[in-house]
């Protein structure tokens, strides 16, 4: 998070005061990013720091001053931004998935920066009956209330997945036996190959940066919507409809 501008929050979705922080935690709210005043220290701030290691929650040290730009109430140092949803673990949902006997259908957003963005792909992806959505821990857009807004309430329905190691995650995936389809252009077969009639993870990347290199090396398959005029990509929300409406046209016998 950049503190040279303030983005717009609701107000209920930033918590400050070590013991407000604290009481958070401890019911199970979940911190999408905390910053603590460097160099205080303290009894309360001692326990909370217990309570950071308990949960695995990274906290950020920063100046005085960059709190002081965030609110101008008595932060005691401490300030903490609720997430507006509960992130779950792929880990929990794939195998819950097979024992209803369907067929995992799960997108995977690697560097998607933009929360209005990330909001429309949620939308489309809860309208295709998408089971999940992944995203990694670092270099992701935080969700907020315009992704929320942007998503008709969608983010609100469909799990989101939030990972620190996502390599490890993608291999989590294919060990589970979901084939992993990269939409990228580094490729010269189109989405219409591969075969999304069996367990499947679709892999969408930034549109500054595209899918990384680590990931496209893993990847089961390579596919790239076909473009014939003269603009070089579409946005990433779109590209995520396109591509998902294959994957549903070949799951339905309807179409």
């Amino acid at each position: 998070m950049s503190f040279n501008t303030r983005p717009p929050r609701e107000n209920n979705q930033m918590i400050f005061g070590i013991r407000a922080v604290i009481e958070a935690i401890r019911s199970g709210k979940e911190i999408e990013s905390l910053y603590i005043q460097r160099g205080i220290g303290g009894g309360l701030l001692n326990e909370l720091r217990e309570l950071l290691h308990q949960y695995s929650i990274v906290a950020q040290q920063v100046p005085i001053e960059k709190l002081n730009r965030i609110t101008a109430k008595n932060h005691q140092g401490v300030i903490a931004v609720i997430s507006p949803i509960i992130y779950q673990k792929i880990e929990n949902i794939i195998p819950e998935i097979f024992e209803k006997a369907e067929t995992p259908l799960i997108l995977v957003l690697d560097g998607i920066t933009d929360v209005r963005n990330m909001g429309a792909i949620a939308r489309t992806a809860e309208c295709a009956g998408v089971h999940a959505i992944v995203i990694p821990a670092k270099g992701s857009a935080q969700i907020n209330a315009d992704g929320i807004k942007t998503s008709a309430g969608a983010l609100y329905k469909i799990p989101v997945c939030r990972h620190d190691n996502f390599m490890q995650t993608m291999r989590f995936l294919q060990e589970s036996g979901l084939q992993l389809v990269a939409c990228t252009e580094k490729t010269k077969e189109y989405i219409y190959a591969p075969d999304y009639t069996v367990p499947t993870a679709i892999i969408m990347g930034s549109e500054e940066d595209g899918i990384r290199n680590e990931i496209i090396r893993m990847a089961d398959h390579l596919a790239k919507i076909p473009m014939f005029g003269e603009i070089e990509s579409l946005n990433v929300s779109v590209s995520t409809g396109v591509i998902l409406y294959e994957a549903i046209r070949q799951r339905s016998s309807d179409l």
